[in-house]
């Protein structure tokens, strides 16, 4: 895959980068948007492809990106194919920063040192190329405002975008929020986009991290001696998911 076109990675990123203050919005669900892009720009260059809600490797020729190489290899490695909610719920502590470092190798952000509490040294990015990050967000913006339905790397930064939580960044208060609406609409437009949008808010919600209940008894068949009945629910009552817990390094 050359090098010559903006990965789905690095276009998250560079619509996550704050312009004023050089932070990135969402950090957290951030990083896993960007396990879910790698996703994506594997599935569009052939070499994963969605198995159900799982994710098999059809093709482990390399792409030329080393960090998406690196992913491809990972999921060779497996053998099976592996459940979307799983791999993205993954550690991927450093993935950041290393489309960080790579954006900066690239030109198109500078790094600027900084201090926090005047003390902790600190290291935020400002944009480079603003043509480029307009040229995204256009491509974001036409996709919302016209209705047409858009290629499918738009279709997916679209559906990433929404996933982590970058809606109220782009489009914020309430006049933002009929373009937040469509930029959820948008996730219906690319079926690898949309599975992984999806697992990628399944990891907030402590989806993935649930295990699999056991199928209840079938009628008329015996529990095993001394086994308790399982508790149900009041009635009226929701149960409430449980929420897993995401430790992720945060770099900003």
């Amino acid at each position: 895959m050359g090098r010559s076109r903006r990965s789905i990675p690095e276009e998250l990123l560079l619509l996550a980068l704050d312009p004023t203050t050089g932070t990135t919005a969402q950090p957290q669900s951030l990083d896993l948007g960007l396990a879910g892009a790698q996703l994506v720009e594997l599935a569009l260059a052939g070499r994963i492809a969605p198995d159900g809600d799982r994710i098999a490797v059809v093709s482990p020729r390399p792409t030329g990106d080393p960090t998406l190489d690196c992913a491809l290899e990972l999921l060779r490695r497996r053998g099976a194919p592996v459940r979307a909610v799983n791999w993205i719920g993954g550690p991927r502590l450093g993935l950041r920063q290393t489309y960080l470092s790579h954006l900066e190798r690239c030109g198109m952000v500078h790094a600027v040192a900084g201090q926090m509490c005047g003390v902790l040294p600190t290291t935020r990015y400002q944009a480079s190329q603003t043509e480029i990050s307009r040229e995204i967000r256009t491509r974001l913006d036409s996709a919302i405002r016209t209705g047409v339905p858009p290629d499918p790397r738009t279709a997916a930064l679209a559906a990433l975008a929404h996933a982590v939580g970058l809606g109220k960044h782009l489009y914020p208060g309430n006049e933002g929020r009929s373009s937040r609406s469509r930029l959820r609409d948008l996730i219906r437009h690319d079926p690898m986009g949309g599975l992984v949008a999806h697992a990628v808010m399944d990891v907030q919600n402590g989806v993935g991290a649930q295990p699999r209940r056991s199928p209840a008894p079938a009628a008329g068949r015996q529990a095993a001696p001394g086994a308790r009945p399982a508790p149900e629910p009041a009635r009226g009552v929701p149960m409430q998911p449980r929420r897993g817990s995401m430790a992720r390094a945060v770099a900003h």
